[in-house]
């Protein structure tokens, strides 16, 4: 009589949780934008969720903190003249936000300790270059302050943040790209397209260092860099079934594995946890989220469960590692984005019956310094992120004041709107006026006496 062989796996029996009402976030109005984007992002101090607004974008930062129903009046992130496509947070200053949105802008702001006393409207980073709407951005994985934007018009910007200028300019994609992706030390850059192409490129100059055909279907797809020599993607196939694969980086021309998920129709966003070796699957307006175990060799992926809900998700925030709960076994934390306004936290944690540090589960994980400055990335540096210990809790690093480059102003922006602002030029202009002519004597003076000797 044969026996069933199981695999042996550590993370087998993972199960997903949600949180008590207590604990989640209510009185949110959730964007009903339909750009393929999560509207939500998590660090260790804020939650960010992207709001309706009328005549422009905004998003709502809420310190985590404070659960329970959020204030209808208040303050919000309101300084985009469109509506707001992506936000991420910068994974080295808790405390800056950078947004993107349909007035072709991508702004960094600064959130103070605490969360917002009131609207915030200027920005403390503007980074202008896109010609059409942005759809998505990124931050990189080990250099401080540099940041990556995809944009409708087809072209990538890779900015440094700190000068508020960019570093490079990436213009080989034909059609609308869908999402960009840094590898684990962020020296190469994937990306997903319309064309149904995967590519691979080099950041700093925009090469391209491989591609190929990825999901047949004409729908979204998402790639995500799961180690040095793996990529993960997510698409649909020529029958609209949804679908995930496997492929090596160094041949793209077939994928090592792909493998029908189901036949619903939102768009499936990957999430990967490097320290377990897990993917999570969610699928906008799926009320599920499913997980996977990669591994090196054939088959490559293993099913472990899913975690089902009733409700469906408008949007997905993964939380950092530095911020789950070690004590409890929690593996990975997601903010669960609800169409009626709701934010609910949802824990996958590993059943352990020891209370003590479970060294197997928390390997070290990403920390919050940097490996190297823009100038050193953009040079040709590279570096793997910097590591930290879970064993005693996550301290946050001191970090220096953030210093604002300085700010463009357009001429469009420079034109007086309105009495009131004509009223306030014309004083302003007046008194300048008044100051030239006064440093225009005191030069004559000056001259008279001169000529004098």
């Amino acid at each position: 009589m044969s026996k069933s062989v199981v695999r042996t796996s550590k993370f087998r029996h993972v199960f997903g949780g949600a949180s008590k009402q207590d604990n989640c976030y209510d009185g949110l109005r959730v964007t009903k934008n339909a750009n393929d984007s999560q509207f939500c992002a998590v660090n260790t101090k804020f939650i960010a969720v992207v709001c309706e607004a009328g005549g422009g974008g905004a998003f709502s930062v809420i310190p985590l903190e404070k659960t329970g129903r959020t204030d209808v009046n208040a303050p919000r992130v309101t300084g985009h003249k469109g509506p707001v496509m992506d936000i991420a947070w910068n994974p080295f200053n808790e405390n800056m936000i950078a947004s993107c949105a349909d007035d072709c802008m991508v702004k960094c702001w600064i959130i103070p300790d605490g969360g917002l006393t009131d609207n915030l409207v200027e920005s403390t980073v503007d980074l202008a270059g896109h010609q059409r709407r942005i759809g998505s951005i990124v931050w990189h994985p080990t250099a401080d302050n540099v940041l990556a934007s995809a944009g409708f018009d087809y072209v990538i910007f890779v900015w440094n943040v700190g000068t508020g200028a960019p570093i490079n300019k990436i213009n080989c994609h034909t059609d609308t790209i869908y999402n960009i992706a840094f590898n684990f030390d962020g020296s190469q850059m994937a990306t997903s397209c319309k064309d149904k192409k995967i590519r691979i490129l080099n950041p700093r100059d925009g090469t391209i260092l491989n591609e190929g055909q990825g999901h047949a279907g004409t729908k979204a797809s998402r790639v995500i860099f799961t180690s040095e020599n793996r990529l993960f993607t997510t698409g649909f196939s020529k029958m609209s079934e949804r679908q995930y694969a496997i492929w090596d980086t160094s041949d793209l021309s077939k994928a090592l594995k792909m493998e029908m998920i189901d036949t619903a129709s939102g768009v499936m966003f990957p999430f990967f946890d490097f320290n377990t070796n897990m993917v999570y699957l969610a699928g906008k307006g799926d009320g599920n989220i499913r997980y996977y175990e990669l591994v090196e060799d054939r088959p490559f992926c293993f099913y472990l469960d899913e975690y089902k809900s009733s409700a469906p998700q408008r949007g997905l925030g993964m939380c950092p590692k530095r911020a789950v709960d070690v004590p409890r076994c929690e593996v990975m934390k997601f903010f669960k984005l609800h169409p009626k306004g709701l934010v609910e936290p949802i824990g996958f944690k590993v059943p352990r019956k020891s209370e003590l540090f479970q060294e197997d589960l928390f390997p070290p994980c990403l920390g919050d310094t940097p490996s190297m400055t823009a100038e050193e990335w953009a040079a040709g540096k590279d570096a793997p992120p910097n590591l930290i210990d879970l064993r005693d809790g996550f301290v946050p690093t001191a970090k220096p004041t953030f210093v604002a480059p300085e700010k463009k102003v357009s001429e469009e922006e420079s034109v007086p709107k309105g009495e009131k602002e004509l009223v306030k030029a014309y004083h302003e202009l007046k008194a300048e006026v008044r100051r030239l002519e006064e440093k225009l004597a005191s030069a004559n003076i000056k001259i008279r006496q001169l000529e004098a000797k």
